[in-house]
Protein backbone atom coordinates (compact mmCIF):
# COMPACT_ATOMS: atom_id res chain seq x y z
CA UNK A 1 0.00 0.00 0.00
CA UNK A 2 2.52 2.03 0.46
CA UNK A 3 5.94 3.04 -1.85
CA UNK A 4 9.32 1.93 -0.30
CA UNK A 5 10.23 5.44 0.52
CA UNK A 6 7.36 5.63 2.16
CA UNK A 7 8.33 2.80 4.96
CA UNK A 8 9.87 4.15 8.04
CA UNK A 9 10.88 3.19 11.64
CA UNK A 10 8.65 2.90 14.15
CA UNK A 11 7.66 5.63 16.29
CA UNK A 12 8.00 9.33 14.99
CA UNK A 13 11.05 11.65 14.45
CA UNK A 14 11.05 14.96 16.16
CA UNK A 15 12.89 18.30 15.82
CA UNK A 16 15.85 16.80 17.51
CA UNK A 17 16.18 13.73 15.62
CA UNK A 18 14.95 11.60 18.64
CA UNK A 19 12.19 9.35 18.09
CA UNK A 20 9.07 9.30 20.03
CA UNK A 21 6.10 7.82 20.21
CA UNK A 22 3.71 8.04 17.91
CA UNK A 23 0.04 9.67 18.48
CA UNK A 24 -3.01 9.72 16.74
CA UNK A 25 -2.14 13.12 14.99
CA UNK A 26 0.77 11.54 13.21
CA UNK A 27 -1.38 8.45 12.26
CA UNK A 28 -4.02 11.18 10.91
CA UNK A 29 -1.56 13.20 9.39
CA UNK A 30 0.18 10.17 7.73
CA UNK A 31 -3.01 8.15 6.88
CA UNK A 32 -4.37 11.85 5.79
CA UNK A 33 -7.63 11.46 7.57
CA UNK A 34 -8.95 13.27 10.49
CA UNK A 35 -8.48 12.22 14.39
CA UNK A 36 -11.97 11.45 14.37
CA UNK A 37 -11.71 8.72 11.35
CA UNK A 38 -8.10 7.41 13.16
CA UNK A 39 -10.08 6.56 16.47
CA UNK A 40 -13.12 5.09 14.71
CA UNK A 41 -10.94 2.91 12.24
CA UNK A 42 -8.58 1.84 15.66
CA UNK A 43 -11.43 1.52 17.40
CA UNK A 44 -13.50 -0.52 15.02
CA UNK A 45 -16.55 1.51 15.29
CA UNK A 46 -18.76 3.43 13.33
CA UNK A 47 -19.65 3.96 9.40
CA UNK A 48 -15.67 3.84 7.76
CA UNK A 49 -14.94 3.34 3.99
CA UNK A 50 -13.22 -0.03 4.23
CA UNK A 51 -10.18 1.13 1.80
CA UNK A 52 -10.11 3.85 4.67
CA UNK A 53 -9.97 2.05 7.08
CA UNK A 54 -6.80 0.01 5.98
CA UNK A 55 -5.13 2.74 4.97
CA UNK A 56 -5.70 4.07 8.58
CA UNK A 57 -4.78 0.68 10.02
CA UNK A 58 -1.19 0.73 7.96
CA UNK A 59 -0.39 3.77 9.20
CA UNK A 60 -0.47 2.55 12.64
CA UNK A 61 1.16 -0.20 11.94
CA UNK A 62 3.97 1.81 10.69
CA UNK A 63 4.23 4.23 13.26
CA UNK A 64 3.58 1.40 16.40
CA UNK A 65 0.72 3.76 17.13
CA UNK A 66 -0.70 2.31 20.53
CA UNK A 67 -4.29 4.26 21.49
CA UNK A 68 -4.15 5.18 24.95
CA UNK A 69 -6.98 3.61 27.29
CA UNK A 70 -8.88 7.02 27.21
CA UNK A 71 -9.14 6.65 23.19
CA UNK A 72 -9.69 3.33 23.31
CA UNK A 73 -12.91 4.44 25.81
CA UNK A 74 -11.96 1.54 28.93
CA UNK A 75 -12.37 4.89 30.98
CA UNK A 76 -15.39 6.11 32.25
CA UNK A 77 -16.43 9.85 31.78
CA UNK A 78 -14.77 12.11 34.35
CA UNK A 79 -12.68 9.21 36.09
CA UNK A 80 -8.88 9.96 36.18
CA UNK A 81 -5.93 7.43 36.65
CA UNK A 82 -2.13 8.25 37.68
CA UNK A 83 0.70 6.04 37.30
CA UNK A 84 3.26 6.44 40.27
CA UNK A 85 6.72 5.48 39.59
CA UNK A 86 8.60 4.64 42.84
CA UNK A 87 12.46 3.84 42.67
CA UNK A 88 12.44 1.30 45.97
CA UNK A 89 9.45 0.47 47.93
CA UNK A 90 12.05 -0.97 50.58
CA UNK A 91 13.23 2.30 51.34
CA UNK A 92 10.59 3.83 53.61
CA UNK A 93 10.56 7.35 52.09
CA UNK A 94 9.01 6.61 49.17
CA UNK A 95 5.84 4.95 50.91
CA UNK A 96 5.61 8.31 52.25
CA UNK A 97 5.93 10.24 49.00
CA UNK A 98 3.54 7.55 47.66
CA UNK A 99 1.08 8.21 50.67
CA UNK A 100 1.10 12.06 50.11
CA UNK A 101 0.01 11.08 46.21
CA UNK A 102 -2.40 8.86 47.11
CA UNK A 103 -4.56 11.02 49.57
CA UNK A 104 -3.91 13.86 47.29
CA UNK A 105 -5.80 11.62 44.57
CA UNK A 106 -8.43 9.92 46.87
CA UNK A 107 -9.90 13.57 46.94
CA UNK A 108 -10.07 14.22 43.48
CA UNK A 109 -11.77 10.81 42.80
CA UNK A 110 -8.74 9.56 41.20
CA UNK A 111 -7.04 6.47 41.03
CA UNK A 112 -3.38 5.46 41.41
CA UNK A 113 -1.48 2.93 39.65
CA UNK A 114 1.92 1.97 41.77
CA UNK A 115 5.05 0.33 39.90
CA UNK A 116 8.53 -0.23 41.49
CA UNK A 117 10.88 0.99 39.16
CA UNK A 118 13.79 -0.60 41.38
CA UNK A 119 16.25 1.98 40.54
CA UNK A 120 16.47 0.34 36.85
CA UNK A 121 16.74 2.58 33.84
CA UNK A 122 14.78 -0.06 31.85
CA UNK A 123 11.96 -0.78 34.24
CA UNK A 124 11.54 3.01 34.42
CA UNK A 125 10.98 2.48 30.49
CA UNK A 126 8.54 -0.76 31.02
CA UNK A 127 6.77 1.75 33.41
CA UNK A 128 6.19 4.22 30.71
CA UNK A 129 5.28 2.15 27.97
CA UNK A 130 2.70 0.49 30.24
CA UNK A 131 1.15 3.65 32.17
CA UNK A 132 0.89 5.56 28.65
CA UNK A 133 -1.93 3.27 27.76
CA UNK A 134 -2.89 2.11 31.64
CA UNK A 135 -2.80 6.14 32.70
CA UNK A 136 -3.90 9.86 32.37
CA UNK A 137 -0.79 11.19 33.46
CA UNK A 138 2.20 9.74 35.28
CA UNK A 139 4.12 10.93 37.95
CA UNK A 140 7.27 9.12 39.45
CA UNK A 141 10.88 9.16 40.11
CA UNK A 142 13.26 8.68 36.82
CA UNK A 143 16.92 8.57 36.09
CA UNK A 144 16.20 8.94 32.79
CA UNK A 145 17.21 12.15 30.78
CA UNK A 146 13.77 14.00 29.17
CA UNK A 147 14.13 13.02 25.41
CA UNK A 148 14.39 9.51 26.51
CA UNK A 149 11.12 9.86 28.48
CA UNK A 150 9.55 11.97 25.83
CA UNK A 151 9.79 8.82 23.53
CA UNK A 152 7.95 6.34 25.84
CA UNK A 153 5.07 8.62 27.12
CA UNK A 154 2.81 8.55 24.19
CA UNK A 155 2.04 12.57 24.64
CA UNK A 156 0.54 11.23 28.49
CA UNK A 157 1.22 14.16 30.84
CA UNK A 158 4.11 13.68 33.26
CA UNK A 159 5.51 15.15 36.48
CA UNK A 160 8.95 13.99 37.74
CA UNK A 161 9.52 13.82 41.50
CA UNK A 162 13.05 15.82 43.29
CA UNK A 163 14.04 16.88 39.77
CA UNK A 164 13.97 20.80 39.47
CA UNK A 165 11.81 22.70 37.56
CA UNK A 166 14.94 24.48 35.69
CA UNK A 167 16.32 20.77 35.38
CA UNK A 168 13.68 19.87 33.21
CA UNK A 169 10.98 20.43 30.31
CA UNK A 170 8.26 18.46 32.25
CA UNK A 171 6.92 19.50 35.32
CA UNK A 172 8.16 19.21 38.53
CA UNK A 173 8.34 18.99 42.27
CA UNK A 174 11.49 20.03 43.47
CA UNK A 175 13.32 19.09 47.13
CA UNK A 176 16.11 22.71 47.72
CA UNK A 177 18.56 20.69 48.31
CA UNK A 178 20.54 24.41 48.74
CA UNK A 179 18.39 25.72 51.58
CA UNK A 180 18.31 22.69 54.18
CA UNK A 181 22.34 22.71 53.35
CA UNK A 182 22.64 25.90 54.49
CA UNK A 183 20.86 25.31 57.56
CA UNK A 184 22.64 22.03 58.24
CA UNK A 185 26.03 23.06 58.12
CA UNK A 186 25.74 26.56 59.85
CA UNK A 187 24.59 24.36 63.02
CA UNK A 188 27.59 21.60 62.81
CA UNK A 189 30.03 24.51 62.05
CA UNK A 190 28.68 26.81 64.93
CA UNK A 191 29.00 23.74 66.88
CA UNK A 192 33.03 23.71 66.21
CA UNK A 193 33.46 21.66 63.61
CA UNK A 194 35.76 21.92 60.91
CA UNK A 195 36.82 18.57 59.39
CA UNK A 196 32.86 17.28 57.55
CA UNK A 197 32.65 14.99 55.74
CA UNK A 198 29.90 13.50 52.96
CA UNK A 199 28.33 10.29 52.68
CA UNK A 200 26.85 10.27 49.07
CA UNK A 201 24.79 8.26 46.95
CA UNK A 202 25.98 5.57 44.28
CA UNK A 203 24.44 8.03 41.33
CA UNK A 204 26.97 10.33 40.72
CA UNK A 205 27.12 14.28 41.68
CA UNK A 206 23.76 15.55 42.42
CA UNK A 207 21.62 18.36 43.85
CA UNK A 208 23.00 17.35 47.65
CA UNK A 209 26.58 17.03 47.14
CA UNK A 210 26.55 20.08 44.75
CA UNK A 211 24.95 21.90 47.85
CA UNK A 212 27.50 20.29 50.50
CA UNK A 213 30.38 21.47 48.52
CA UNK A 214 28.96 25.07 47.98
CA UNK A 215 28.13 25.07 52.10
CA UNK A 216 31.73 23.58 52.37
CA UNK A 217 33.77 26.53 50.37
CA UNK A 218 31.10 29.20 52.05
CA UNK A 219 32.38 28.60 55.32
CA UNK A 220 36.24 27.95 54.61
CA UNK A 221 36.38 24.55 55.02
CA UNK A 222 38.51 22.00 53.33
CA UNK A 223 36.97 21.16 50.43
CA UNK A 224 38.24 17.83 47.91
CA UNK A 225 37.04 14.38 46.64
CA UNK A 226 38.64 12.56 49.73
CA UNK A 227 35.67 14.39 52.26
CA UNK A 228 33.49 12.37 50.20
CA UNK A 229 32.79 9.04 50.37
CA UNK A 230 30.17 7.01 47.81
CA UNK A 231 27.94 4.54 49.64
CA UNK A 232 27.25 1.03 47.34
CA UNK A 233 23.94 1.86 47.92
CA UNK A 234 21.26 3.76 49.83
CA UNK A 235 20.45 1.71 52.79
CA UNK A 236 22.19 1.21 56.27
CA UNK A 237 24.71 -1.68 55.14
CA UNK A 238 25.28 1.12 52.28
CA UNK A 239 26.18 4.00 55.16
CA UNK A 240 28.45 1.47 56.81
CA UNK A 241 30.41 1.02 53.87
CA UNK A 242 30.39 4.70 53.15
CA UNK A 243 31.20 5.56 56.61
CA UNK A 244 34.58 2.99 56.46
CA UNK A 245 36.11 4.62 53.41
CA UNK A 246 35.38 7.95 55.07
CA UNK A 247 37.15 7.16 58.40
CA UNK A 248 40.39 5.50 56.21
CA UNK A 249 40.51 8.23 53.93
CA UNK A 250 39.95 10.98 56.67
CA UNK A 251 40.53 9.50 60.06
CA UNK A 252 40.55 13.52 61.47
CA UNK A 253 36.68 13.55 60.41
CA UNK A 254 34.30 15.07 63.20
CA UNK A 255 31.28 15.64 61.71
CA UNK A 256 29.79 13.69 58.65
CA UNK A 257 26.67 14.36 56.67
CA UNK A 258 24.80 11.60 55.26
CA UNK A 259 22.79 11.22 51.41
CA UNK A 260 19.72 10.09 53.68
CA UNK A 261 19.08 8.63 57.11
CA UNK A 262 19.62 5.06 56.27
CA UNK A 263 23.27 6.33 55.13
CA UNK A 264 23.47 8.21 58.11
CA UNK A 265 22.20 5.23 61.00
CA UNK A 266 25.13 3.34 58.71
CA UNK A 267 27.62 5.83 59.57
CA UNK A 268 26.66 5.32 63.57
CA UNK A 269 26.96 1.80 63.37
CA UNK A 270 30.29 2.21 62.31
CA UNK A 271 31.45 4.94 63.93
CA UNK A 272 30.63 2.95 66.71
CA UNK A 273 32.63 -0.24 65.36
CA UNK A 274 35.88 2.26 65.53
CA UNK A 275 34.98 3.37 68.83
CA UNK A 276 34.23 7.26 68.23
CA UNK A 277 31.28 8.01 70.37
CA UNK A 278 28.60 9.92 68.55
CA UNK A 279 27.83 12.84 68.97
CA UNK A 280 31.41 13.60 71.23
CA UNK A 281 34.17 11.95 68.73
CA UNK A 282 31.73 11.98 65.56
CA UNK A 283 28.43 14.12 64.79
CA UNK A 284 26.66 12.76 62.62
CA UNK A 285 23.08 14.38 60.68
CA UNK A 286 20.87 12.77 57.83
CA UNK A 287 18.54 14.34 55.36
CA UNK A 288 14.61 12.84 54.46
CA UNK A 289 13.43 13.07 58.00
CA UNK A 290 12.40 9.65 58.76
CA UNK A 291 10.69 8.11 61.82
CA UNK A 292 13.55 5.81 62.13
CA UNK A 293 15.75 8.76 63.43
CA UNK A 294 13.33 8.98 66.38
CA UNK A 295 13.64 5.47 67.45
CA UNK A 296 17.76 5.22 67.07
CA UNK A 297 20.29 5.48 69.69
CA UNK A 298 21.34 8.74 69.37
CA UNK A 299 18.31 10.47 68.08
CA UNK A 300 19.15 11.15 64.60
CA UNK A 301 19.72 15.19 63.52
CA UNK A 302 18.42 15.29 60.01
CA UNK A 303 17.17 17.35 57.56
CA UNK A 304 13.23 16.85 57.78
CA UNK A 305 11.42 16.87 54.58
CA UNK A 306 7.42 16.94 54.18
CA UNK A 307 7.25 14.10 51.93
CA UNK A 308 3.33 13.69 51.85
CA UNK A 309 3.29 17.63 50.82
CA UNK A 310 6.03 16.45 48.00
CA UNK A 311 3.25 14.08 46.80
CA UNK A 312 0.54 16.30 46.80
CA UNK A 313 2.19 18.79 45.40
CA UNK A 314 2.86 16.25 42.17
CA UNK A 315 -0.94 15.65 42.25
CA UNK A 316 -1.59 19.11 42.07
CA UNK A 317 0.91 19.67 38.98
CA UNK A 318 -1.36 16.73 37.42
CA UNK A 319 -4.50 18.47 37.97
CA UNK A 320 -3.30 21.90 36.53
CA UNK A 321 -1.66 19.98 33.26
CA UNK A 322 -5.26 18.49 32.69
CA UNK A 323 -7.10 21.35 32.92
CA UNK A 324 -4.53 23.47 30.39
CA UNK A 325 -2.69 25.28 32.98
CA UNK A 326 0.87 26.29 33.32
CA UNK A 327 2.53 24.25 36.00
CA UNK A 328 3.81 25.63 39.70
CA UNK A 329 7.18 26.73 39.06
CA UNK A 330 9.50 29.03 41.01
CA UNK A 331 9.36 28.60 45.20
CA UNK A 332 5.73 27.18 44.52
CA UNK A 333 7.33 23.59 43.17
CA UNK A 334 10.28 23.29 45.70
CA UNK A 335 9.98 21.54 49.41
CA UNK A 336 12.32 23.14 51.74
CA UNK A 337 13.75 20.65 54.45
CA UNK A 338 13.88 22.14 57.90
CA UNK A 339 16.31 21.44 60.07
CA UNK A 340 15.47 18.77 62.87
CA UNK A 341 18.25 18.79 66.07
CA UNK A 342 18.16 16.23 68.21
CA UNK A 343 21.13 13.93 70.27
CA UNK A 344 23.51 12.48 66.94
CA UNK A 345 24.76 16.57 66.17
Amino acid sequence: MWADDQRREPGVEGPDGTRRRATIHDVAKLAGVSRQTVSRAVNDKGEIDPATKERVLEAARLLDYRPSRFARGLVRKGTVTAGLVIPDLMNPFFPEVAAGVLEAAEQRGWQVVVWDSRMDEARERDALDALSHQADAVVGYFKSPDDVLARHLGGVPLVLLERGPQQTRFAAVGIDAAAGLAQGMAHLVGAGHRGIGMLDGVFGPGPRRQAFLEQARRHGLPVDDGWIALCPEHSVAGGEAGMERLLADRPEVTAVFGFNDLIAVGAMRAARRHGRRVPDDLAVMGFDGLSLGELVEPALTTLHIDKRRLGRLAVEQVARLRAGEEPLRGADAWVIPELAVRASA
